[in-house]
């Protein structure tokens, strides 16, 4: 039996990347913004940053703020029919 192929960022290289002039470039704005609760937001990764990251296949999924967890919030989606919760850091959302 062979063993699985790839891990969670695997088939992600457009997504990953941003363009030439934008590389290396934080968003401070976004880095640290602050929703409340029952906020829409929209899922979006951003490649500058490895800290909490969702699982790629959720990108533009759109949720609600839940709480806050640390310097993550806590996001509830909704993934087909099963409700879901992800903690994912300012910098990969954005206000519906």
């Amino acid at each position: 039996m062979s063993k699985r192929k790839g891990g969670s960022r695997r088939r992600t290289r457009g997504e990953l990347t941003k363009p030439k002039s934008l590389r290396g470039k934080l968003s401070i704005r976004r880095y640290m913004a602050v929703y409340n609760e029952g906020d829409k937001v929209v899922l979006k990764l951003d490649p500058t940053s490895n800290e909490g990251t969702f699982h790629a296949r959720f990108t533009g999924k759109a949720g609600t703020i839940a709480a806050k967890r640390g310097n993550c919030y806590e996001i509830r989606i909704k993934d087909f029919t099963k409700p879901k919760m992800l903690l994912v850091h300012p910098i990969h959302l954005k206000k519906c």
